[in-house]
C-alpha cells in the first residue's frame, strides 16, 4: 500500500478471503478462497477496487468501498503489489504510451500492434480499446471498428469522467466516418453517466443531423442550450437546423 506525502492517496494490492461450505452431511466441509484486487483512492476519498487478472493488472468494473470497509474486509498485500502488480502495470503503461504516441504521429499499423499487446494483457483496457478503434476508423476498416464499438459500449468504465477526452474523440470519429447509428448509440450511452453535459447533447444532436433526422437533432441541441445557453457550437447548429441550411463544420 502506497501513500504520497504531498497527496496521501491509498494505492496497492489487497486480498479478501471468502469462506464457503460445500457438500452435505458427512461430506460437508469448508473451503477458503482468496481474491486479489488493486485498490486506489478516488477523488471522493473512497476506494476503487478492481480484480487482478492472471497478468497482475486490474481489469473489469470497479467496486467502490469506504476506507473503513477496506480496513475491515481486505488485507494489504505489499509484497504482491511491489513484486508483481506495480511492475505489470508499469509495463502496460509503457506499451500504451508508445501506442498513443505512434497513433498521434499517424503510424497507424505500429500503433495497432502496440494496442494489441496491451489488449493481450488486459482485454478490457479502456485506452487500448479506444485507441485501436480509432486506428481502425483511420484506415477505414469499419467491420473491425464496429467490433470495438460493440465492446466499448459494454464497458461502464469507458464513460467515466477520467476517460472523457477519449470517448469524445471516439464518438466524433464515429460520426466523421459516417457511422451515424453507432455515434447516436454511443452518445446515448455516454449520457447515462453524464446527464448534464451540454457537449454530449450537442454531439448527439450533430450525429442525428448528419443522419438526416433534423427533428431529433433540434430536440437534443435545445437540451444542450438548456444546460448552457451560451454554448457557441449549439447556437450555431440550432440556427442551421431551423433555417434548414447546410450543416456547418464544427
Amino acid at each position: 500500500m502506497e501513500e504520497s506525502e504531498s497527496t496521501p492517496k491509498i494505492r496497492g494490492a489487497f486480498s479478501a478471503r471468502v469462506v464457503a461450505e460445500i457438500g452435505t452431511g458427512t461430506t460437508k466441509r469448508k473451503t477458503v478462497q482468496s481474491f486479489l484486487y488493486y485498490g486506489e483512492e478516488n477523488e471522493d476519498g473512497d476506494i476503487s477496487l478492481r480484480p487482478l487478472n492472471k497478468d497482475n493488472v486490474p481489469y473489469g468494473d470497479e467496486q467502490i468501498v469506504s476506507k473503513d470497509e477496506l480496513l475491515d474486509s481486505f488485507t494489504p498485500e505489499l509484497e504482491v503489489y511491489t513484486n508483481d502488480v506495480f511492475p505489470a502495470m508499469r509495463k502496460l503503461g509503457k506499451i500504451l504510451a508508445k501506442a498513443d504516441r505512434q497513433r498521434q504521429l499517424g503510424n497507424t499499423f505500429t500503433a495497432e500492434m502496440e494496442y494489441d499487446k496491451a489488449l493481450d494483457i488486459d482485454e478490457s483496457n479502456i485506452r487500448a480499446n479506444f485507441g485501436i478503434g480509432l486506428c481502425y476508423m483511420k484506415r477505414q476498416d469499419y467491420p473491425k471498428a464496429q467490433d470495438i464499438f460493440n465492446r466499448i459500449v459494454g464497458l461502464n468504465a469507458a464513460f467515466q469522467k477520467k476517460h472523457k477526452h477519449l470517448f469524445n474523440e471516439f464518438g466524433i470519429n464515429l460520426r466523421k466516418s459516417g457511422l451515424y447509428k453507432e455515434a447516436v448509440e454511443f452518445y446515448e450511452r455516454a449520457l447515462e453517466f453524464a446527464e448534464s453535459d451540454e457537449n454530449l447533447f450537442f454531439n448527439l444532436a450533430r450525429a442525428h443531423a448528419e443522419n438526416g433526422d433534423r427533428k431529433k437533432a433540434l430536440k437534443f441541441v435545445r437540451k444542450s442550450l438548456e444546460i448552457n445557453a451560451e454554448h457557441e457550437s449549439s447556437i450555431k447548429l440550432e440556427k442551421y437546423l431551423t433555417q434548414k441550411k447546410k450543416l456547418p463544420e464544427v
